[in-house]
């Protein structure tokens, strides 16, 4: 599933894997709103198309930034969760949230989020342990 990169360029090389329309907005939805199924992440207000999130997903994982696995109350369904290579993610998704509130809002009707305007460096942390401690309660 590895895809060839354009350059040895860092930022290069994460838009490669991350930079398209849809892989942040999966790991927005992941980290931030909990979501873990195939479900529950196409039913995002975006509305991803079933092909588009399936080859995302692929993609994140081939680039362990999700791992796909199954809970002991539901071997049938996959869920997906971040690895720490995708938490570390957190900052590049408050950066993007606290950019359009502050830029786009003339553009477009953006929601309300609480807390936006508390330090960056809070904001991360509680987004990343509210997000571990969801996966610790799933096991």
């Amino acid at each position: 599933m590895k895809k060839e990169f354009r350059s040895g360029c860092p930022i290069s090389s994460t838009l490669d894997v991350i930079g398209d329309k849809w892989s942040l907005l999966i790991i927005r939805d992941m980290l931030v709103k909990h979501k873990k199924t195939f479900k529950e992440i196409s039913n995002s207000e975006e509305k991803i198309a079933p092909s588009i999130l399936s080859a995302r997903l692929k993609l994140l994982e081939s680039y362990k930034l999700i791992s796909k696995t199954k809970i002991s109350k539901n071997k049938k369904e996959n869920i997906y969760l971040l690895t720490q290579k995708g938490i570390r993610l957190t900052p590049m998704i408050i950066e993007f949230s606290l950019w359009g509130n502050d830029n786009m809002r003339e553009f477009n009707k953006i929601d309300d989020i609480a807390g936006l305007n508390s330090d960056k460096s809070y904001i991360i942390k509680s987004v990343q342990d509210s997000y571990n401690s969801m996966v610790l309660n799933l096991h």
